[in-house]
């Protein structure tokens, strides 16, 4: 295998958010060890999705599942409150269109898909940004039916906002 700038750096990057994974999950996720969830009612969180690595977001989506399934945050007096909106070349990853995709990439797509229905099971909202759909040339017909179709996430990221949510990018 013929090592590039690219490779390397697409490489050096998922070590890094393995290793972010690994030491997330040999964390104890105990209720002090949340000093920010002191006082607080219940979690609201929008997580603007732009990311267009289904490699990356099968890791990063990890933790997105565990802002609302930790123990600390179900602890909370009220229930955790969590939506997706999906823009820009994530768009491409819940198409469930695979023309020009490589064998391992169709793998992570797969398991990426997965964990959105997984997702839609427990009660996250996740909608799509029809605008970029548009823009990037993914028929609105091949995004997975878990997610709502809206014609542009960034009024969505913006309502959720207004109703309290915190807003996280994941660019």
């Amino acid at each position: 295998m013929k090592l590039t700038r690219k490779s390397v750096g697409c490489h050096f990057s998922i070590f890094l958010l393995t290793t972010l994974f690994l030491t997330l999950i040999n964390s104890p996720a105990v209720s002090t060890e949340y000093h920010a969830l002191k006082g607080v009612n219940n979690v609201k969180a929008v997580f603007d999705v732009s990311m267009g690595s289904p490699q990356k977001a099968n890791l990063v989506f990890w933790a997105v599942r565990n802002v609302y399934d930790d123990k600390s945050v179900r602890a909370l007096p009220e229930p955790p409150e969590v939506a997706v909106v999906f823009h820009g070349p994530a768009v491409k990853m819940i198409s469930s269109n695979r023309d020009g995709v490589s064998d391992e990439e169709k793998k992570a797509l797969d398991e990426f898909a997965g964990l959105v229905r997984q997702m839609k099971q427990d009660g996250v909202k996740m909608e799509v940004c029809l605008y970029a759909a548009n823009v990037l040339g993914v028929d609105p017909g091949s995004i997975l039916p878990e997610i709502d179709h809206v014609g542009n996430g960034f009024i969505s990221v913006a309502g959720y906002q207004s109703q309290g949510y915190s807003v996280v990018a994941i660019p």
